[in-house]
């Protein structure tokens, strides 16, 4: 595209367009972001009365020490806003999944803990999300793609979450 046919003005640099193969990768990272966890979530609410993002919340939760996180951490580690958090763990109070209690620091801040009728739902819950995620991603690709793959999102995620915030260290 010339500048003329791009809306350019004279001295601004042409964007930077996508090439045929950048765009068809791109397109298929797209439909992937936003098919994919929907096929979680149906799976988990059809099996397990959970969302997603309800399993995920209760699932960071079991890897922390004490079962337990500040709803600013908790927030970061599952890549939710705090209005989106608070309104899931509203939803997994109601249900005796989680509790919310004062940080004995700060009271201030709220610290989340999992409660033990969340963790026995998630311990429930996990078999057949495993298997699902098995089936739609992991035994999609053989072990040097599924590297491949984690190198290139880790490579991604270090550009859209710099400072590491949402990163999930091994609990072992």
């Amino acid at each position: 595209m010339s500048d003329d046919t791009a809306g350019g003005a004279p001295g601004v640099p042409e964007p930077r367009w996508l090439s045929a193969d950048e765009r068809q990768t791109w397109l298929a990272t797209s439909r992937a972001l936003l098919i994919l966890p929907a096929a979680l979530d149906a799976q988990l609410q059809r099996d397990a009365s959970l969302t997603y993002f309800e399993y995920i919340v209760l699932a960071m939760l079991s890897e922390r020490p004490e079962r337990a996180l500040p709803m600013s951490q908790l927030s970061s580690v599952v890549a939710g806003s705090l209005s989106r958090l608070s309104n899931v763990i509203k939803r997994l109070e109601a249900r005796g999944y989680v509790r919310r209690d004062g940080h004995p620091a700060d009271r201030r801040v709220k610290v989340v803990h999992l409660e033990d009728a969340g963790w026995e739902a998630l311990v429930a819950a996990a078999p057949a999300h495993v298997e699902h995620v098995r089936d739609l991603v992991i035994d999609a690709l053989r072990p040097r793609e599924l590297t491949q793959l984690r190198n290139a999102l880790l490579k991604v995620l270090d550009r859209v979450d710099p400072e590491g915030r949402s990163v999930v260290t091994d609990p072992g």
